[in-house]
């Protein structure tokens, strides 16, 4: 294995190995006070540094010796005549991005060092933006759909993480459960996505399904091509905020100015637009399907753009106003300009997460009130309204997710409670203003069949203990064993003459041999 494989493998090493070396400092007991922040950013900051200079080592290979393309470092999973190699796409679009990614990193980690000074969860917050750069690295530069999928969850779980950030605010868990139940859909259809490429195509790698749409001879499938492509983009759709699913993103907020700049404003965001760029050659093909990712893309641009003119705060106009650029991505790309929506993700991404991480200064800058609707649109009260509400969106995914979810984790509590702990004897948890009976805890009531039959049980030896055991000492089993300590006292008598001890030795030799 060449330097090349190693470092590929280490880029998105780097940022995971800081999150584990984090939290073993915070377990050590040091991360304590303005003194314990240091070591915290400081080994967060260094990963990142490792991870761009290894990207930088690989962009100066790319323009000396020409892009590695493709590159295989070894078998992950195999089973039959499937094999599911660990492998990394190493082209322009790739390793521009990645480096894109990695500078971010290091300039918000850096600005995340003095913006969280003495917050309560300094060390936490450095833990969840490693994890995330790792998942977002091995996003970029994975090979095949499975590794991408991986990348996918570490930055999917950190995001929920820092959007509930202040776990002790109702709000903030609240959006980050309404974050995560909406991309958990895109997680299925990502699942869905890789598991009909395997099934039918025997193959997860972009190369593989790029081969795949381009082969002639009548292998290419439009039918299967439109299914596969339905798991995937999705995924894509949903990550990136898109109608009909972009309720959650205004919601993601709630997180700390850094995490909304590099998760939000500039990096994540985009994702959906980076799977969308690597799925080219199948949806070239597939021409029905590029107008509905017009259609989609046009119609959120429209969306983002009407809402973004009502906001009165920073961060939500520059969050809507991402929607809209996020749009015009998805349009260029159903437009088949696949170019020009990779070159407009890259421009994005910078100016973007520049303002994001401006704006908690832009109060300071700007010294005037909030700009008021055009005239135009407050002249148009219906259109107004709509663009109040964001169209109802909300609304239409806490009708259709938020409350079903909510409803699921009620019933299968109720279950719980009601036939699990019942059939396993364990109590019930005590409702608001239920009294325990006769100062007797629960545990020892005995709750369902289980509970029944241990306390019969229990009664049962109880009463043997204290009836022929116990009994002031004169019960029948405690006179018989009085009798059996007698016996043996006299046993233990006669041992100590010698004669008697001589015929025991006598006798043991006897049976032995």
């Amino acid at each position: 294995m060449n330097c090349t494989f190693i470092l590929v493998m280490l880029i998105p090493l780097f940022p995971l190995l800081a999150a584990g070396g984090i939290a073993a400092y915070i377990l050590s007991g040091q991360a304590q006070g303005d003194a314990g922040e240091a070591p915290t950013a400081w080994l967060a900051e260094a990963a990142t540094w490792f991870a761009l200079l290894g990207l930088l080592s690989l962009d100066a290979l790319a323009w000396y010796a020409g892009a590695p393309g493709h590159v295989a470092i070894g078998t992950w999973f195999a089973s039959g005549a499937f094999i599911l190699p660990i492998s990394f796409t190493l082209d322009g679009l790739s390793l521009a991005y990645a480096t894109l990614v990695a500078l971010i990193g290091v300039v918000t980690l850096r600005f995340s060092r003095h913006y969280l000074h003495r917050e309560p969860g300094f060390h936490r917050f450095f833990i969840f933006m490693c994890l995330f750069l790792a998942g977002m690295l091995l996003i970029v530069l994975s090979g095949n759909a499975v590794l991408t999928f991986v990348g996918w969850e570490f930055a999917g779980i950190s995001s929920y993480l820092l959007i509930g950030y202040a776990y002790d605010r109702p709000v903030a868990t609240g959006n980050a459960l309404w974050a995560f139940i909406t991309n958990r859909i895109g997680d299925a259809g990502f699942i869905l996505g890789i598991s009909l490429a395997v099934g039918w195509l025997g193959t997860v790698e972009w190369s593989g399904l790029a081969a795949w749409a381009t082969a002639g001879g009548g292998s290419f499938d439009k039918i299967t091509a439109r299914l596969v492509l339905f798991g995937f983009l999705l995924a894509a759709v949903i990550k990136s905020a898109q109608l009909p699913f972009g309720a959650w993103i205004a919601r993601a907020l709630e997180g700390p100015t850094p995490s909304s700049a590099i998760f939000y404003g500039a990096v994540m965001v985009h994702a959906g637009v980076y799977l969308v760029i690597r799925l080219e050659p199948v949806l070239l093909q597939v021409p029905d399907v590029l107008i509905a990712l017009a259609v989609v893309g046009a119609l959120t641009a429209l969306y983002g753009w009407l809402v973004g003119l009502v906001q009165t705060d920073v961060k939500s106009s520059l969050i809507f106003a991402t929607t809209t650029q996020v749009g015009l991505m998805f349009l260029a790309c159903g437009l088949g300009w696949f170019e020009v929506a990779a070159w407009h993700m890259g421009l994005h991404t910078l100016w973007r997460a520049y303002q994001f991480l401006l704006a908690p200064s832009y109060m300071h800058l700007v010294n005037a009130k909030a700009r008021p609707a055009p005239a135009w649109l407050a002249g148009r009260q219906w259109l107004y309204t709509a663009a109040l509400q964001r169209f109802w969106l909300d609304q239409l995914a806490a009708s259709t997710l938020i409350r079903p979810a909510h409803a699921i984790g009620r019933d299968m509590r109720d279950f719980d409670d009601n036939v699990l702990a019942h059939l396993v004897g364990m109590p019930t948890r005590r409702r608001a203003g239920e009294e325990r009976v006769a100062g007797v805890d629960a545990v020892i009531r005995g709750h369902g069949l289980a509970g029944a039959f241990l306390v019969w049980v229990a009664e049962r030896l109880h009463r043997f203990e204290s009836r022929l055991v116990m009994r002031q000492g004169n019960g029948p089993v405690a006179r018989a064993l009085r009798r059996v300590g007698d016996y043996l006292l006299v046993f233990e008598a006669m041992l100590e003459r010698p004669r008697y001890l001589v015929l025991v030795v006598v006798a043991t030799f006897v049976i032995i041999l």
